[in-house]
């Protein structure tokens, strides 16, 4: 027998690979990177990406009138059709306790309540706990990307707002261009002065520590605890400094020069996104459409603000415009699914390997309400192919999609927000 044919080769390091890669493309994950004995196990890693817009989405036009397998299809929906076996369509779904209309946009991946309240404080977002968990294995722990201007998807443990990332120019320049020697000596010396920061934050730690009553030792056990994340995101950090970044074909793109191309500017935004996964630059994205203010003068037919369109009283001539719009916006959806399906990684393709949210924060924009949210939800490895119809009137948590979804990360999770449970009905591959 030749032993040379059944020992076990050492697997080449994804990290090995990008210092040798020079001129050559950032490619995902090779079957030479794994050991033979996990070969046939799916080594890819998984990802996720959570999207938003932000001025609804005409409910007409989304939902289907039957629920199943066997659902028929609406205008939206068509344009997702190539992808029908690889997603799942949600109707009859709400946040307990979001309210506030356009305010409601803060807890889309949150889930927190009380969002019109002045005293209003948000939780964590759903893929910043992913990130905690998955981040540190890739150069960004997450993106936080968006257009227009509003707000983020992304909310840290404290409830801070994470800024968005709007110049798909920057994004490029962040996940591709080298940094320059001043550029990384710069980022050395912001190291060095979070890490004395953090140093000294544990040193009162431990003084109060001695100090202080049970209760509040269970509050500075707390603080300990984001003290020990923040020290294992820059070491992480300080370990891709040294790391070249991915080389690929794709063109830098220029500045965004008209805001209101609203298809153009999405479309260069999502092929960033899909090459961001592709080249396992993260595995945690968002992105916020804020379209309130945008006119989108690019698609013929199109001459009013969104926002003003939003509030179109039924009126059919202001419908039909606005339909315009957020049909665009699936035919952009649909191109970065089909992207996703196209890539292919150790056997699988990348929607596989993804879970992409996308939705609204309200139902009606013209009424302002926020339940019966429109949201789907496409590939991540779940048996989709099917619409999930729920109660319209007593509608069924959204949030619980979101424990699934974080098991299907590899979190442990049993509940987030106001889920309770996994979502009834959606089920992994």
């Amino acid at each position: 027998m030749n032993t040379a044919n059944i020992a076990l080769r050492a697997p080449l390091s994804r990290r090995t690979f990008l210092r040798g890669a020079g001129a050559m493309l950032a490619l995902p994950f090779l079957e030479s990177m794994m050991t033979r004995r996990c070969a046939a196990e799916p080594a890819s890693p998984r990802r996720f990406v959570g999207m938003m817009t932000n001025q609804g989405i005409l409910p007409e036009f989304f939902f289907p009138k039957t629920g199943g397998k066997e659902y028929e299809s609406t205008p939206y929906l068509d344009l997702l059709k190539e992808r029908r076996e690889d997603m799942t369509v949600f109707s009859g779904v709400s946040f307990p306790g979001v309210d506030g209309g356009h305010a409601s946009e803060q807890s889309f991946l949150t889930g927190a309540p009380g969002a019109s309240r002045g005293s209003f404080k948000n939780s964590v977002s759903l893929d910043q706990a992913i990130a905690d968990a998955v981040g540190p294995a890739t150069r960004f722990p997450s993106l936080v990307l968006g257009l227009g201007e509003g707000l983020s998807l992304s909310w840290t443990r404290s409830g801070a707002m994470i800024p968005t990332l709007r110049s798909p120019l920057k994004l490029y320049q962040k996940l591709f261009v080298e940094d320059t020697p001043a550029d990384k000596a710069a980022s050395v010396r912001r190291l060095q002065q979070d890490r004395s920061l953090l140093d000294g934050l544990c040193e009162q730690y431990r003084k109060l520590q001695q100090s202080v009553s049970v209760s509040d030792r269970n509050r500075l056990e707390q603080f300990a605890t984001g003290v020990r994340d923040a020290e294992k995101r820059l070491a992480a950090a300080q370990g891709w400094m040294n790391v070249p970044k991915p080389k690929v074909a794709a063109k830098q793109p220029s500045e965004i020069s008209d805001g209101n191309d609203l298809p153009k500017n999405t479309r260069s935004m999502y092929d960033l996104i899909r090459l961001a996964l592709e080249t396992d630059s993260t595995r945690v994205i968002t992105f916020c459409a804020c379209v309130t203010s945008i006119v989108p003068d690019t698609i013929p037919g199109v001459k009013t603000q969104v926002h003003t369109l939003s509030h179109h009283g039924q009126q059919p001539a202001t419908v039909a415009e606005l339909r315009l719009i957020e049909e665009a916006q699936f035919r952009e959806l649909a191109q970065l699914l089909n992207g996703l399906h196209e890539t292919k990684e150790n056997g699988s393709t990348l929607l596989d390997r993804t879970s992409v949210l996308y939705g609204t924060n309200m139902g009606s924009a013209n009424a302002h309400s926020t339940d019966n949210l429109p949201a789907l939800l496409a590939g991540g490895g779940f048996k989709h192919g099917q619409h999930l119809a729920f109660d319209r009137k007593k509608n069924y948590p959204l949030s619980n999609l979101y424990v699934s979804l974080l098991q299907r990360m590899g979190v442990e999770a049993d509940k987030f927000s106001s889920g309770t449970g996994t979502l009834r009905g959606l089920e992994m591959a």
